[in-house]
């Protein structure tokens, strides 16, 4: 009698055991921009160009398209994991909610079209699922995924350009595209040029300036005040560093005076390192509500 209860309590132990690994959901990757590739499918130029067709239709109608493409979805169907995504990303602008998600689990053989509420009556269900049918699997079968994909967005955007929608702020869409093209270079460029100008300026103003150049660029274009406020700091403290070891008198030289830029005596060098700006991090959702709307397929 023993021996039966302790095998019917091992076995209950096991089931659940299996349940708690089974109900791990797979993660949310974080939203950096608008074509998030888990798989390195696509090349550089075919998520350059998406990322650039995505980002001008965004500023001149102003809804929000999207890409996502992962491994798999593990245990959750892809519409439970769409459906996560949406909430997580809120893609759209709040209070239209016209975001859509173009969804594609590779080794799943899945793809889903999650669509927001306000293009629910522009992309109705039978409408995502004939672009998936006919504009998005015949190249997924083929293994282009770039065709498909691009082909998939094409389409949206299409469907999406005829639906009458709140016009998006044209200036300020162009400010913020601007500055998103230039992020990169100031990236780079701001706290340079403030170390140089640190002489003149001294080494607090220099990275104060710095500090709130960027803090202001990635308010722009992230919209979010923690994000801004701790890009500002970090380099108001590296500016203001390196800058204040820039001025400190070089020891064991005859010409005296800071270290050289680039030389082995310290200061700022060109090479080497890890890190840095990749180029999408200021990407952001912008509020928008999902209520399950869409379709999938597979291929």
């Amino acid at each position: 009698m023993k021996l039966i209860w302790k095998s019917v309590l091992a076995c209950l132990a096991g089931v659940f055991i299996g349940a708690g690994v089974w109900a791990v959901p797979e993660p949310i990757p974080r939203l950096q921009s608008r074509v998030t590739d888990l798989t390195g499918t696509l090349t550089s130029d075919q998520s350059q160009q998406l990322e650039a067709t995505l980002r001008q239709f965004e500023f001149g109608k102003g809804s929000q398209v999207v890409v996502l493409v992962v491994p798999t979805t593990g245990d959750e169907s892809i519409e439970q994991y769409g459906i996560r995504v949406a909430d997580r990303w809120k893609i759209g602008r709040s209070g239209v909610s016209d975001g859509v998600i173009l969804l594609i689990a590779k080794n799943d053989r899945t793809v889903r079209i999650e669509v927001g509420r306000g293009l629910e009556g522009a992309i109705p269900d039978a409408t995502a699922s004939q672009i998936i049918n006919e504009n998005i699997v015949p190249f997924l079968k083929q293994g282009d995924f770039g065709g498909g994909i691009e082909a998939g967005v094409g389409q949206i955007i299409k469907v999406i350009q005829g639906e009458p929608l709140p016009d998006p702020d044209s200036n300020q869409s162009r400010f913020k595209l601007r500055i998103e093209t230039i992020y990169p270079f100031m990236f780079l460029g701001v706290p340079m040029i403030t170390i140089f100008l640190s002489s003149l300026i001294g080494a607090l103003m220099s990275g104060l300036i710095a500090g709130c150049l960027m803090g202001s660029a990635t308010y722009v274009i992230s919209g979010k005040w923690a994000e801004s406020i701790a890009f500002g700091v970090f380099f108001f403290l590296f500016t203001a560093i390196a800058s204040a070891i820039g001025r400190l008198p070089r020891t064991g030289s005859k010409g005296g005076g800071g270290p050289r830029w680039g030389s082995r005596s310290g200061g700022w060098s060109s090479g080497g390192g890890g890190g840095g700006w990749s180029g999408g991090g200021g990407f952001s959702g912008g509020g928008g509500s999902f209520s399950g709307g869409g379709a999938s397929g597979r291929w």
